[in-house]
């Protein structure tokens, strides 16, 4: 099981989660705990981030880096490939038909990867449509903040062969992670659980150990 390990400072729901964190610490950690890749937040307004925060975080460690931000404008996508990032996330939910379509065919052309980010099964035939191979599934509704692990387990078998399926939110401890390796994820994304854990290298080897290392 793979872990993307978040460079997170707050959240809406939450509040502050790790305001002072040093994001070249953080991925350093992050990387001897065995993480496969970083996904740091650049949203200023909501979570606290920056561009810098990827910069910084992504240039101390040899793993790749997702850029997590909310991406509806051409720009965006343009944006995280010149800001140094491996990986754009384009969220299903926010984005039409053709935005989707045009955003993800971008990020290819620019030499990102594109993980798109679903809900339900209408959003995973958008994102099947596009020609996503990188897919993850938000167990936290963006309207009341709840996270329902069920949804994550329900999506998974309707995903075909050659996705790689990403659960996203709510992923508490390493027996969140099993029960998702066991419903057919290859990666979880975990923010909050790491960031609050107070030795994040051990919190990512922890999380691995869930689904065996």
């Amino acid at each position: 099981m793979a872990v993307i390990s978040e460079v997170k400072r707050r959240s809406p729901s939450k509040g502050d989660l790790f305001p002072d964190l040093d994001p070249a610490a953080l991925a350093q950690q992050y990387e001897r705990g065995g993480a496969s890749c970083l996904s740091v937040l650049t949203d200023e307004e909501w979570f606290g981030g920056s561009v810098d925060d990827l910069q910084v975080a992504r240039s101390a460690v040899s793993l790749p880096a997702l850029r997590k931000d909310f991406t509806v404008h051409r720009h965006d996508v343009l944006d995280a490939r010149i800001m140094g990032a491996d990986c754009v996330l384009l969220i299903a939910a926010a984005l039409d038909d053709a935005e989707l379509a045009d955003f993800h065919a971008l990020a290819l052309d620019v030499g990102l990867d594109v993980l798109v980010e679903i809900h339900d099964e209408a959003e995973l035939e958008r994102a099947l449509a596009v020609g996503a191979v990188l897919i993850g599934v938000n167990q936290r509704d963006l309207v009341t903040f709840e996270v329902d692990t069920a949804r994550a387990v329900r999506m998974a078998p309707l995903m075909p062969d050659g996705v790689v399926r990403v659960a996203e939110s709510g992923v508490r401890d390493a027996d969140d992670v099993r029960v998702l390796g066991e419903a057919g994820y290859h990666a979880v994304l975990v923010g909050e659980t790491l960031v609050k854990h107070g030795d994040p290298e051990s919190g990512v080897a922890e999380l691995r150990a869930g689904f065996g290392s």
